[in-house]
């Protein structure tokens, strides 16, 4: 399916060169910052091609203010944060798992309290994009997971008028506001991907969106027990309850190969990373207290607060550089209400 160029929707603009065009967008506010690629018909149109979807198919409805996103204004923002059409199917399913009603878009993006959207992409779409899961996973690790986290975040912005100081109430926010997506290192590990355990499916290409925190960085590499790697991990997580928030969620873990080698060596699996924690990742109220928060104990002292509703609901993930006895916590934004959402790329609403 080919898409005429001429037959897209959205207003056409007339500028007289990059940098007019440039100075246009962010006078207008759409931007979030940085500079941007002009979305030409053409390119557009390129995007919409890859994927075989009309200009006018919805990808999804937000549930909240009910507005509904096309493919066309997916398609304008993905090219102005630098996407190639290969990226495109990435984008529009992050777009489809944060539109379910379990991820409660809305919440995240109105909060004080300054949630990303975070998105782990696992299967072998990784490969075809050349997403790197090892050096710098969690930041600017390669083009395809920049490109594709910053065109979600311009779709929230220029679709959902998702701006600061408007719909975006966030306090601090974080640095995964303006890109925050991670691939899995399936190669460098034997343990199956997120996608294959969520959907069942172990040659799936999958995308779990998740709103976030800003990951919280561990060490611990004076042991290769894996029950005393596991407990550093559970301490983050607790600090975490203590200083933020007490509800439990989804919760992820990203563990890189150092650690990774001691817990294949042990035998150990996910399932048996995911019970560990679980059993150990919770508080008291009466912890708050050593933080400050000691007039909200009150007579509730005694209650235990758990990080996760169960162990289905902590993510394992396997990514980062070959060195280093490191791990990464990510806490969630607000468990109860928002959860992590994982779709198979290619999957789509009303098709």
């Amino acid at each position: 399916m080919a898409i005429d160029p001429a037959l897209l929707s959205s207003r056409r603009l007339h500028l007289s060169d990059a940098v007019s065009a440039q100075e246009h967008f962010h006078a207008n506010g759409w931007t979030d910052g940085l500079p941007v690629v002009a979305p030409s018909a053409d390119a557009v149109a390129a995007l919409l091609d890859w994927v075989m979807l009309s200009p006018d198919h919805i990808i999804g409805v937000e549930p909240v203010r009910q507005r509904a996103v096309t493919a066309e204004k997916v398609a304008i923002n993905a090219v102005m944060a630098g996407c190639l059409p290969i990226h495109f199917p990435v984008v529009v399913t992050a777009i489809t798992a944060m539109l379910s009603e379990a991820y409660l878009l809305h919440g995240p993006s109105a909060s004080t309290g300054g949630a990303a959207n975070l998105l782990i992409v696992s299967g072998p779409i990784r490969r075809e994009l050349g997403m790197d899961a090892t050096f710098n996973a969690l930041g600017s690790a390669n083009r395809a997971t920049a490109c594709i986290g910053r065109g979600v975040g311009l779709v929230l912005r220029n679709v959902l008028d998702i701006r600061p100081g408007e719909t975006d109430r966030s306090t601090f926010g974080h640095p995964g506001k303006l890109t925050y997506c991670i691939a899995e290192d399936e190669e460098g590990m034997s343990w199956p991907s997120l996608g294959h355990e969520r959907l069942g499916d172990p040659d799936v290409s999958a995308v779990t969106a998740m709103a976030a925190l800003g990951p919280r960085q561990v060490m611990n590499e004076w042991t290769t027990v894996p029950e005393e790697i596991l407990d550093t991990f559970v301490a983050e997580i607790r600090a975490n309850m203590r200083h933020y928030s007490i509800w439990p969620g989804n919760y992820v873990v990203v563990i890189p190969p150092q650690l990774r080698e001691h817990f294949v060596v042990a035998g150990w699996t996910k399932g048996d990373i995911r019970q560990y924690i679980f059993e150990r990742a919770h508080i008291h109220r009466r912890e708050w207290a050593d933080c400050g928060k000691g007039s909200v104990v009150g007579e509730k002292g005694d209650r235990r607060y758990d990080a996760l509703p169960d162990a289905e609901h902590l993510l394992v993930v396997g990514a980062g550089g070959p060195a280093g006895g490191f791990g990464a916590v990510i806490p969630p934004w607000l468990g109860t209400k928002s959860r992590a959402v994982t779709v198979p790329v290619g999957a789509c609403v009303d098709c």
